[in-house]
Protein backbone atom coordinates (compact mmCIF):
# COMPACT_ATOMS: atom_id res chain seq x y z
CA UNK A 1 0.00 0.00 0.00
CA UNK A 2 2.78 2.43 0.90
CA UNK A 3 4.65 1.74 -2.30
CA UNK A 4 1.62 2.48 -4.44
CA UNK A 5 1.02 5.79 -2.60
CA UNK A 6 4.71 6.62 -3.01
CA UNK A 7 4.60 5.94 -6.77
CA UNK A 8 1.36 7.88 -7.14
CA UNK A 9 2.89 10.87 -5.33
CA UNK A 10 6.05 10.62 -7.44
CA UNK A 11 4.00 10.52 -10.63
CA UNK A 12 1.95 13.54 -9.51
CA UNK A 13 5.11 15.52 -8.66
CA UNK A 14 6.72 14.66 -11.98
CA UNK A 15 3.62 15.68 -13.92
CA UNK A 16 3.47 18.99 -12.00
CA UNK A 17 7.17 19.61 -12.58
CA UNK A 18 6.85 18.81 -16.27
CA UNK A 19 3.76 21.00 -16.60
CA UNK A 20 5.42 23.91 -14.81
CA UNK A 21 8.57 23.63 -16.91
CA UNK A 22 6.61 23.57 -20.16
CA UNK A 23 4.65 26.71 -19.29
CA UNK A 24 6.54 29.62 -20.79
CA UNK A 25 5.19 33.12 -20.14
CA UNK A 26 3.88 34.77 -23.27
CA UNK A 27 5.90 37.64 -24.68
CA UNK A 28 4.27 41.04 -24.67
CA UNK A 29 3.60 42.40 -28.09
CA UNK A 30 5.02 45.78 -28.96
CA UNK A 31 2.29 48.43 -29.09
CA UNK A 32 1.20 48.97 -32.66
CA UNK A 33 1.31 52.40 -34.20
CA UNK A 34 -1.91 54.22 -34.94
CA UNK A 35 -3.15 53.40 -38.41
CA UNK A 36 -0.95 50.29 -38.71
CA UNK A 37 -2.72 47.67 -40.83
CA UNK A 38 -1.51 44.82 -38.64
CA UNK A 39 -2.82 46.45 -35.48
CA UNK A 40 -6.19 47.15 -37.09
CA UNK A 41 -6.46 43.55 -38.28
CA UNK A 42 -5.43 42.24 -34.87
CA UNK A 43 -8.10 44.29 -33.12
CA UNK A 44 -10.91 43.31 -35.49
CA UNK A 45 -12.17 39.76 -35.62
CA UNK A 46 -12.19 38.26 -39.11
CA UNK A 47 -15.61 37.64 -40.56
CA UNK A 48 -16.91 34.08 -40.67
CA UNK A 49 -17.02 34.08 -44.47
CA UNK A 50 -13.28 34.46 -44.71
CA UNK A 51 -13.36 37.83 -46.45
CA UNK A 52 -11.11 40.73 -45.48
CA UNK A 53 -12.27 42.85 -42.56
CA UNK A 54 -14.16 46.05 -43.17
CA UNK A 55 -11.99 49.15 -43.76
CA UNK A 56 -13.86 51.15 -41.12
CA UNK A 57 -12.39 51.11 -37.64
CA UNK A 58 -14.21 49.55 -34.72
CA UNK A 59 -14.61 52.92 -33.03
CA UNK A 60 -16.18 54.42 -36.16
CA UNK A 61 -18.65 51.53 -36.45
CA UNK A 62 -19.71 52.01 -32.86
CA UNK A 63 -20.26 55.73 -33.39
CA UNK A 64 -17.40 56.81 -31.14
CA UNK A 65 -14.91 59.43 -32.09
CA UNK A 66 -11.39 58.22 -32.66
CA UNK A 67 -9.68 61.21 -31.03
CA UNK A 68 -10.13 60.97 -27.29
CA UNK A 69 -9.76 64.18 -25.32
CA UNK A 70 -7.49 62.87 -22.60
CA UNK A 71 -5.31 65.12 -20.51
CA UNK A 72 -1.69 64.11 -21.07
CA UNK A 73 0.13 62.79 -18.05
CA UNK A 74 3.54 64.08 -17.08
CA UNK A 75 6.24 61.77 -18.35
CA UNK A 76 9.92 62.08 -19.10
CA UNK A 77 8.94 63.28 -22.56
CA UNK A 78 6.98 66.34 -21.53
CA UNK A 79 8.54 67.45 -18.26
CA UNK A 80 10.32 70.76 -17.84
CA UNK A 81 13.73 70.61 -19.51
CA UNK A 82 15.04 74.00 -18.41
CA UNK A 83 13.91 76.76 -16.08
CA UNK A 84 11.86 79.69 -17.33
CA UNK A 85 13.64 83.05 -17.73
CA UNK A 86 11.90 84.31 -14.57
CA UNK A 87 13.41 81.42 -12.59
CA UNK A 88 16.85 82.09 -14.09
CA UNK A 89 16.49 85.70 -12.95
CA UNK A 90 15.57 84.60 -9.40
CA UNK A 91 18.66 82.36 -9.28
CA UNK A 92 20.88 85.13 -10.65
CA UNK A 93 19.47 87.64 -8.15
CA UNK A 94 20.17 85.21 -5.29
CA UNK A 95 23.74 84.75 -6.55
CA UNK A 96 24.13 88.54 -6.82
CA UNK A 97 22.79 89.01 -3.28
CA UNK A 98 25.43 86.61 -1.99
CA UNK A 99 28.18 88.41 -3.96
CA UNK A 100 28.90 85.75 -6.58
CA UNK A 101 27.44 87.65 -9.56
CA UNK A 102 27.25 91.29 -10.60
CA UNK A 103 23.69 92.66 -10.18
CA UNK A 104 23.63 93.90 -13.80
CA UNK A 105 24.22 90.30 -14.98
CA UNK A 106 20.86 89.16 -13.54
CA UNK A 107 19.01 89.40 -16.87
CA UNK A 108 17.14 86.09 -17.01
CA UNK A 109 19.49 84.69 -19.66
CA UNK A 110 21.79 81.94 -18.39
CA UNK A 111 25.26 83.06 -19.48
CA UNK A 112 28.77 81.74 -18.85
CA UNK A 113 29.11 84.39 -16.12
CA UNK A 114 26.04 82.91 -14.39
CA UNK A 115 27.46 79.43 -14.69
CA UNK A 116 30.83 80.53 -13.28
CA UNK A 117 29.13 82.28 -10.37
CA UNK A 118 27.12 79.15 -9.60
CA UNK A 119 30.32 77.03 -9.79
CA UNK A 120 32.01 79.30 -7.25
CA UNK A 121 28.96 79.20 -4.99
CA UNK A 122 28.77 75.39 -5.19
CA UNK A 123 32.50 75.08 -4.42
CA UNK A 124 32.17 77.37 -1.39
CA UNK A 125 29.19 75.38 -0.13
CA UNK A 126 30.89 71.99 -0.80
CA UNK A 127 28.15 71.04 -3.25
CA UNK A 128 28.39 68.89 -6.36
CA UNK A 129 27.13 70.32 -9.61
CA UNK A 130 29.93 71.89 -11.64
CA UNK A 131 27.93 75.01 -12.47
CA UNK A 132 24.69 73.19 -13.26
CA UNK A 133 21.51 74.10 -11.42
CA UNK A 134 20.41 71.35 -9.04
CA UNK A 135 18.07 71.06 -6.09
CA UNK A 136 20.75 71.24 -3.39
CA UNK A 137 22.17 74.43 -4.89
CA UNK A 138 18.72 76.01 -5.07
CA UNK A 139 18.05 75.12 -1.44
CA UNK A 140 21.41 76.59 -0.39
CA UNK A 141 20.52 79.79 -2.28
CA UNK A 142 17.22 79.95 -0.38
CA UNK A 143 15.17 79.13 -3.49
CA UNK A 144 14.08 75.65 -2.47
CA UNK A 145 10.53 74.43 -1.96
CA UNK A 146 8.11 76.97 -0.56
CA UNK A 147 6.10 75.89 2.45
CA UNK A 148 3.00 77.58 3.76
CA UNK A 149 3.51 79.34 7.06
CA UNK A 150 1.37 77.92 9.82
CA UNK A 151 -0.19 80.18 12.40
CA UNK A 152 1.25 79.73 15.87
CA UNK A 153 -1.10 78.34 18.52
CA UNK A 154 -2.76 80.79 20.87
CA UNK A 155 -0.62 81.39 23.95
CA UNK A 156 -1.98 80.25 27.28
CA UNK A 157 -3.52 83.06 29.33
CA UNK A 158 -1.38 84.41 32.12
CA UNK A 159 -2.48 84.82 35.74
CA UNK A 160 -5.39 87.19 36.03
CA UNK A 161 -6.13 87.09 32.29
CA UNK A 162 -9.22 85.76 30.69
CA UNK A 163 -8.83 83.14 27.92
CA UNK A 164 -9.60 84.42 24.40
CA UNK A 165 -13.14 83.77 23.18
CA UNK A 166 -13.70 80.73 21.03
CA UNK A 167 -15.40 81.64 17.74
CA UNK A 168 -18.92 80.28 17.40
CA UNK A 169 -19.45 79.81 21.14
CA UNK A 170 -21.59 82.05 23.27
CA UNK A 171 -20.76 82.70 26.89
Amino acid sequence: MRKSVYWAMLAAMLSLAYGAGAAVPAKKKAPAKKGDAASTAAKKPASSTGTAPNSKSTAARRGKTTTASKRPSTTWRNRQLQPAPERYKEIQQALAAKGYLQPEDATGQWTPASSDALKKFQADQNLEGGGKINSLSLIALGLGPKREATTPPNPAPGPGQEPPPVPGRDR
